[in-house]
């Protein structure tokens, strides 16, 4: 065996390399904040400024159709007919959450504009909240004009 050979050898090395350190610092910071964000409820949209709000019940008709209505003055505001898969599946979630915890449909959800541009639907019984642009400008139109709608 060469002398050379034997000195040439290097022994390994315990620490890793600074992007693999990078790589895992960033997530756990990632993880730190989504954790953080989760368990005060909020999310980015819910960290900004509320520009409007509006207090909305949400009630299925015999037909079919869901039915908007104030919940400061009770008058019907807008009235949803057919599929409406975004719209249904929205309330779903959020009705889905009360009938868990046991309660019923006697408080209203906000609907809630933000000065960032963003819309937010939220149930302040449950605490739970769908930022709505998250789903893409088609599914946010089916809930933007309830902010003005039957004033």
């Amino acid at each position: 065996m060469n002398a050379n050979a034997t000195t040439a050898r290097r022994t390994p090395s315990t620490s890793m390399p600074w992007p693999v350190l990078a790589m895992l610092g960033l997530a756990l910071l990632t993880l730190t904040v989504v954790g953080w964000q989760r368990l005060s409820g909020g999310s980015p949209a819910a960290m900004t400024d509320i520009a409007w709000q509006r207090a909305l019940h949400f009630e299925d008709r015999p037909n079919g159709d869901v039915a908007v209505v104030d919940a400061q003055d009770r008058a019907e505001i807008a009235r949803f007919s057919g599929e409406q898969g975004f719209l249904r599946g929205a309330l779903r979630t959020l009705s889905r959450e009360r009938l868990r915890r046991g309660m019923g449909p006697s408080e209203p959800f906000l609907l809630s504009g933000h000065t960032n541009g963003r819309l937010t639907l939220l149930d302040p019984a449950t605490g739970t909240r769908i930022a709505l642009e998250s789903f893409g400008p088609g599914n946010v139109a089916v809930f933007a004009p309830l902010r003005d709608a039957g004033r």
